[in-house]
């Protein structure tokens, strides 16, 4: 199934010309010096990583590397009671992080109902939130207009509905509305092409329909790069599932203790890197835990170690940056539900997951904010705006900010020692003077972290 490995062939070099035996001599300890000498800055810089000393893969500038930032879902701050609203949005404002938002669904109507007809009203509120709140608004190219997937006018907004891609007929058609959307929010510079492969499973060849894919990605890079020579366009937003170790019928190379990421979403992925006509960022998404069963390998801390190895996978073979449009880490339920953890766990299992994206040196990373109008919303940045009292910040939004400030792309990680009898039990990363750690156990626990004394509570995450 698929390509692997390749790429471009060995070129011989030129200008070398056999000299008599000394000459051979000579270089040939020349060589085994410079040998030497490169075997020693390879294990250096193997321990340096594997230790935390590292230095940073730098942005250099590029407007790709976004950091941490979240997305808007069916529920946001701009729609509520005026009060809970002007607090959601000095909340969300205190720290402005990157945003993201779908073109339809995730709180957005249909925005364009008919063919030539459009309805830009629910974006133009949710664009106009991030432009008040954020850093960088980003918009992900999904969904399709009922007409563009054999339906009418009339929109069906049911979940088998909604996520059906376009017909190939109709893949100019989602361009031409790309790059409508593009020309309509000129300072938005930053656009996902579609979500999960949403509709292009193939079932008949039990894999995804790369190919399907790939041509409508390409029709929407044209066109949002002809609308805005300056936006940033990347894909294919595919979901790197896995399975436990010895456990899946498709198995791959990428792989750890955590299990192996399903061969379909790897030749998905080396298929749009070869046929892609231009990119300015991978995307991928992802869960820590098994598709099957929904079980995190070894455990839910240990197995949050997938988001840097495929994190350091994606970047080898696409060469470009690389952006995570979701993560999780905690298991759903039959409705998609994520209420199962405490608070405190939650909240220490998504640190321990952003260290570990933040050590294969993501360029962005989007939590899904999964807001609820309701008071019990497990995981939620603000308080929901349909309440009197809501808009003010959750356990999840004070992390994921101060993540966001002391762990920005690029930045130099150092190594942190951890000791003591509970030292296996701590999750650590560190820069400068920053550290946090987080402790992994439901009891309380005692440690000795970067040279002091700490009484950890259960699951407690702490800044030092």
């Amino acid at each position: 199934m698929g390509r692997h490995g390749g790429g471009r062939a060995l070129q011989r070099a030129r200008g070398w010309r056999p000299g008599g035996p000394s000459r051979r001599r000579r270089i040939a300890a020349l060589l085994a010096g410079a040998l030497l000498a490169l075997a020693a800055l390879v294990t250096a810089s193997v321990e340096a990583w594997r230790s935390g000393d590292r230095s940073p893969a730098a942005p250099a500038g590029s407007a790709a590397w976004l950091g941490w930032g979240f997305t808007h879902t069916q529920y946001s701050a701009d729609l509520g009671q005026d009060d809970a609203k002007a607090t959601a949005e000095k909340t969300i404002a205190r720290v402005p992080l990157p945003q993201n938002q779908h073109i339809m669904g995730w709180g957005v109507d249909n925005p364009e109902p008919r063919p030539g007809t459009y309805n830009f009203g629910d974006l133009d509120r949710r664009v106009e939130l991030m432009r008040k709140t954020g850093t960088a608004p980003v918009l992900t190219l999904c969904c399709a207009p009922d007409w563009m997937k054999g339906g009418g006018n009339r929109t069906d907004w049911s979940q088998k509905s909604l996520e059906k891609a376009p017909d190939r007929a109709h893949y100019k058609d989602f361009a031409a509305l790309a790059g409508r959307i593009a020309k309509r929010y000129p300072d938005v510079r930053h656009f996902i092409v579609w979500n999960e492969f949403k509709g292009f499973y193939d079932d008949s060849r039990n894999r995804w329909d790369y190919e399907g894919y790939t041509e409508l990605y390409n029709l929407v890079y044209k066109a949002v790069k002809k609308q805005n020579s300056k936006a940033l366009v990347g894909g294919p937003y595919v979901v790197m599932d896995s399975e436990a170790p010895g456990t899946g019928s498709y198995d791959s190379r990428v792989s750890g203790d955590w299990g192996s990421v399903d061969q379909r979403a790897v030749d998905a992925l080396e298929y749009w890197t070869e046929h892609k006509e231009g990119a300015d960022f991978a995307v991928v998404d992802g869960a820590s835990y098994t598709r099957t069963g929904s079980r995190p390998v070894p455990d839910e801390f240990r197995a949050t170690r997938k988001f840097t190895d495929v994190t350091e996978w994606v970047r080898k073979i696409t060469g470009l940056p690389v952006w995570w449009a979701e993560w999780y880490v905690e298991p759903a339920d039959e409705s998609d539900a994520r209420k199962t953890w405490t608070e405190p766990h939650r909240v220490a299992v998504q640190a321990t997951a952003m260290m570990r994206i933040a050590e294969a040196n993501a360029a962005a990373a989007f939590y899904w904010n999964p807001e609820e109008e309701g008071a019990d919303c497990p995981g939620c940045l603000w308080r929901g705006t349909q309440l009197a009292d809501g808009g003010g910040p959750m356990p999840m939004l004070d992390l994921l900010t101060r993540f966001a400030k002391e762990f920005p792309p690029g930045t130099g990680l150092r190594r942190i020692d951890v000791g003591g009898a509970d030292a296996a039990a701590v999750q650590v990363i560190g820069a400068g003077r920053t550290v946090l750690a987080v402790n992994s156990l439901d009891r309380k626990i005692t440690a000795r972290v970067d040279g002091q004394n700490v009484d950890f509570g259960p699951y407690e995450v702490r800044w030092l």
